[in-house]
């Protein structure tokens, strides 16, 4: 039988995208048929030998070019900076699963899903990059969302209150105007595509915020106030800016106190 964690390695360790998206779905395939086994028995390799492949290249992202949805340059680097986001979010689902051990098996089948879900996503905008005459690759990329894992290695309530409660939940902000902006531009086919991704977002949020709670509660923590004193001390600037979706998060899992506290800076 197959082990989950050394298809964990093989993701953070390859530079090959397409053999990456290959194992991804491989692993799934193999948990949907009750082939893969979850013993920990691998050591957890050390976050800075984790892998990316040579493009794109990665810049800041205060140094990362401004372009707008208004030119066809700016749709183009829109959807490849969105490539980006889910190709990254393939080793965040993967890293979250391989470098916490002695979990129930639910969170490594959910982050296996997530995982699998995050490879769809990047095929899908993959092939609407190549229907415009794009690679991913060949612009470039903001490097913020694995700093996040890398500040979080050590301490799993960090990491989940940073990637799917925070960096993830931004999605579920800024996603329904953009949807917007391309029913304007009568631009169907990006609007199935992000419509799309925003649904399996809401799902994996939700399941950051349930294996937020649930260690909590393992720990004896309160999970808002523990919630607050995690992105007080991993984000730059103290805590997001909204505006917030409220409606989505509180699908997703979070309370109206912790809403209430991202919104108002009194709190």
């Amino acid at each position: 039988m197959k082990n989950v964690f050394k298809f964990a390695e093989a993701c953070l360790q390859g530079i090959a995208i397409d053999e990456k998206l290959a194992l991804t779905h491989q692993a799934w395939h193999l948990l949907e048929n009750n082939q893969l086994s979850f013993i920990s028995e691998l050591p957890v390799m050390p976050i800075n030998q984790v892998r990316f492949p040579d493009k794109p290249v990665l810049l800041s992202p205060r140094d990362m070019p401004k372009r707008k949805l208004g030119s066809d340059d700016g749709i183009a680097a829109f959807f490849h900076a969105i490539a980006h986001v889910e190709f990254v979010a393939i080793y965040l689902a993967w890293d979250l699963l391989y470098r916490f051990r002695g979990l129930p098996e639910q969170f490594y089948q959910d982050w296996l899903k997530v995982a699998d879900e995050e490879a769809q996503h990047f095929e899908l905008i993959r092939l609407h990059l190549r229907a415009i005459n794009l690679n991913y690759g060949d612009l470039p990329a903001h490097n913020g969302l694995w700093d996040h894992a890398k500040d979080t290695a050590d301490d799993l309530l960090a990491r989940l209150a940073m990637v799917p409660r925070c960096m993830e939940a931004r999605g579920l902000d800024v996603t329904p105007a953009i949807i917007a902006k391309f029913k304007n531009l009568g631009d169907d086919a990006s609007v199935t595509l992000l419509e799309r991704i925003l649904t399996d977002e809401i799902t994996h949020v939700e399941r950051g915020s349930f294996w937020f709670k649930w260690l909590c509660k393992e720990k004896g923590l309160e999970p808002e106030a523990k919630y607050r004193e995690l992105i007080k001390q991993y984000y730059q600037g103290g805590r997001p800016k909204g505006p917030f979706n409220r409606e989505m998060r509180i699908i997703a899992g979070f309370s109206n106190a912790e809403l209430d506290w991202l919104e108002n800076k009194n709190l």
